[in-house]
Protein backbone atom coordinates (compact mmCIF):
# COMPACT_ATOMS: atom_id res chain seq x y z
CA UNK A 1 0.00 0.00 0.00
CA UNK A 2 1.84 3.52 -1.01
CA UNK A 3 2.14 5.73 2.09
CA UNK A 4 2.08 9.25 2.45
CA UNK A 5 4.82 11.28 4.35
CA UNK A 6 4.40 14.81 5.55
CA UNK A 7 6.86 17.11 7.25
CA UNK A 8 5.12 18.27 10.62
CA UNK A 9 6.15 21.55 13.14
CA UNK A 10 5.29 21.85 16.89
CA UNK A 11 4.69 24.97 17.81
CA UNK A 12 2.87 26.48 20.47
CA UNK A 13 -1.56 26.61 19.91
CA UNK A 14 -2.66 30.41 19.44
CA UNK A 15 -6.45 31.81 20.18
CA UNK A 16 -6.43 32.22 17.08
CA UNK A 17 -5.85 28.67 15.69
CA UNK A 18 -8.73 27.76 17.52
CA UNK A 19 -11.49 28.56 14.62
CA UNK A 20 -9.32 25.96 13.02
CA UNK A 21 -9.77 23.29 16.13
CA UNK A 22 -13.50 22.38 15.54
CA UNK A 23 -12.34 18.71 14.86
CA UNK A 24 -11.11 18.71 18.54
CA UNK A 25 -14.29 18.80 20.67
CA UNK A 26 -17.75 20.79 20.66
CA UNK A 27 -18.07 24.86 21.83
CA UNK A 28 -17.11 23.90 25.86
CA UNK A 29 -14.10 22.25 24.85
CA UNK A 30 -13.18 25.28 23.02
CA UNK A 31 -14.10 27.49 25.69
CA UNK A 32 -11.68 25.23 28.32
CA UNK A 33 -8.73 25.49 25.66
CA UNK A 34 -9.26 29.27 25.29
CA UNK A 35 -9.08 29.01 29.13
CA UNK A 36 -6.08 27.51 29.24
CA UNK A 37 -4.50 29.56 26.67
CA UNK A 38 -4.73 32.39 29.35
CA UNK A 39 -3.35 30.23 32.06
CA UNK A 40 -0.26 31.13 33.67
CA UNK A 41 0.71 27.19 34.56
CA UNK A 42 -0.26 25.84 31.26
CA UNK A 43 1.84 25.21 28.05
CA UNK A 44 -0.50 24.05 25.36
CA UNK A 45 1.06 23.00 21.92
CA UNK A 46 -0.24 22.09 18.24
CA UNK A 47 1.51 19.85 15.49
CA UNK A 48 1.13 21.39 12.17
CA UNK A 49 1.87 20.06 8.80
CA UNK A 50 4.83 22.60 7.45
CA UNK A 51 2.24 23.18 4.17
CA UNK A 52 -0.32 24.66 6.19
CA UNK A 53 0.57 25.54 9.60
CA UNK A 54 -2.95 24.48 10.48
CA UNK A 55 -3.26 22.36 13.34
CA UNK A 56 -4.27 18.76 13.42
CA UNK A 57 -3.39 17.48 16.85
CA UNK A 58 -3.61 19.68 20.10
CA UNK A 59 -3.02 19.29 23.75
CA UNK A 60 -1.59 21.15 26.82
CA UNK A 61 0.39 20.67 30.12
CA UNK A 62 -1.14 22.11 33.10
CA UNK A 63 1.32 22.54 36.14
CA UNK A 64 -1.01 23.82 38.81
CA UNK A 65 -2.51 20.61 39.99
CA UNK A 66 -0.43 18.42 40.44
CA UNK A 67 2.74 19.19 42.69
CA UNK A 68 6.26 17.83 41.36
CA UNK A 69 4.12 16.58 38.24
CA UNK A 70 2.82 17.78 34.82
CA UNK A 71 -0.45 16.99 33.91
CA UNK A 72 -1.04 16.43 30.43
CA UNK A 73 -4.81 16.76 29.45
CA UNK A 74 -6.91 17.83 26.52
CA UNK A 75 -5.13 15.77 23.78
CA UNK A 76 -6.93 15.20 20.66
CA UNK A 77 -5.57 14.40 17.35
CA UNK A 78 -7.89 15.26 14.00
CA UNK A 79 -9.76 12.22 13.56
CA UNK A 80 -9.05 11.76 9.80
CA UNK A 81 -5.43 11.28 10.70
CA UNK A 82 -5.65 9.44 13.87
CA UNK A 83 -2.98 6.46 14.16
CA UNK A 84 -0.60 8.43 12.41
CA UNK A 85 1.24 8.85 15.05
CA UNK A 86 0.56 12.34 15.47
CA UNK A 87 -0.38 11.76 18.97
CA UNK A 88 3.14 10.27 20.31
CA UNK A 89 4.91 13.23 18.74
CA UNK A 90 2.55 15.91 20.67
CA UNK A 91 3.04 13.81 23.92
CA UNK A 92 6.48 13.56 23.81
CA UNK A 93 6.85 17.74 23.16
CA UNK A 94 4.71 18.09 26.05
CA UNK A 95 6.66 15.56 27.78
CA UNK A 96 10.08 17.87 26.73
CA UNK A 97 8.20 20.37 28.62
CA UNK A 98 7.05 18.92 31.50
CA UNK A 99 11.22 18.02 31.76
CA UNK A 100 11.96 21.69 31.19
CA UNK A 101 10.14 22.93 33.92
CA UNK A 102 12.62 20.73 36.05
CA UNK A 103 10.11 17.71 36.81
CA UNK A 104 10.33 14.15 36.19
CA UNK A 105 6.42 12.63 36.26
CA UNK A 106 3.93 13.49 33.32
CA UNK A 107 0.68 12.47 34.72
CA UNK A 108 -2.82 12.06 32.16
CA UNK A 109 -5.89 10.97 33.16
CA UNK A 110 -7.76 8.50 30.42
CA UNK A 111 -11.43 7.38 30.24
CA UNK A 112 -12.25 3.79 31.15
CA UNK A 113 -14.38 4.10 27.70
CA UNK A 114 -11.46 5.07 25.35
CA UNK A 115 -9.12 1.55 25.07
CA UNK A 116 -6.84 2.99 22.09
CA UNK A 117 -5.73 6.18 23.78
CA UNK A 118 -4.94 3.83 27.12
CA UNK A 119 -2.85 1.77 24.94
CA UNK A 120 -1.04 4.27 23.24
CA UNK A 121 -0.36 6.02 26.72
CA UNK A 122 0.91 2.22 27.57
CA UNK A 123 3.03 2.11 24.50
CA UNK A 124 4.60 5.15 25.20
CA UNK A 125 5.22 4.04 29.08
CA UNK A 126 2.74 5.54 31.32
CA UNK A 127 1.50 2.80 33.96
CA UNK A 128 -2.07 2.86 35.52
CA UNK A 129 -2.18 4.08 39.00
CA UNK A 130 -5.77 4.87 40.27
CA UNK A 131 -9.54 5.04 38.80
CA UNK A 132 -11.47 8.09 39.41
CA UNK A 133 -14.76 9.56 39.19
CA UNK A 134 -14.90 13.34 37.09
CA UNK A 135 -16.70 15.15 35.03
CA UNK A 136 -16.83 18.85 33.54
CA UNK A 137 -19.39 20.90 31.87
CA UNK A 138 -20.12 20.66 28.28
CA UNK A 139 -21.31 22.89 25.79
CA UNK A 140 -23.66 22.09 22.94
CA UNK A 141 -23.82 23.70 19.35
CA UNK A 142 -27.41 25.53 20.79
CA UNK A 143 -25.67 26.98 24.23
CA UNK A 144 -26.99 24.50 26.09
CA UNK A 145 -24.91 23.30 29.60
CA UNK A 146 -24.98 19.90 31.26
CA UNK A 147 -22.73 17.66 33.25
CA UNK A 148 -20.75 15.23 31.67
CA UNK A 149 -19.77 12.29 34.14
CA UNK A 150 -17.14 9.79 33.50
CA UNK A 151 -14.46 7.08 34.81
CA UNK A 152 -10.63 8.00 34.28
CA UNK A 153 -7.83 6.14 34.43
CA UNK A 154 -5.12 7.88 35.63
CA UNK A 155 -1.92 7.21 34.35
CA UNK A 156 1.97 8.75 35.28
CA UNK A 157 5.38 8.32 33.29
CA UNK A 158 8.89 8.86 35.21
CA UNK A 159 10.79 11.40 32.67
CA UNK A 160 14.14 11.08 32.41
CA UNK A 161 15.20 14.56 32.92
CA UNK A 162 17.66 16.00 30.41
CA UNK A 163 21.33 16.79 32.31
CA UNK A 164 22.62 20.34 31.86
CA UNK A 165 24.22 21.41 28.87
CA UNK A 166 22.13 18.63 26.79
Amino acid sequence: MPSVHISVTVRPLTISDLATCAWSGGPGHLDAVADALRAPDFDYLAVCPEASGLPVAIGGVNFAPRPGAGEITQLGVHPALQSCGLGTILITALEDRVTARGLTVAELGVETTNPRARALYERLGYRAFDTVRTGWDRRTEDGTVYRYETDCVEMRKHLTSASPGT
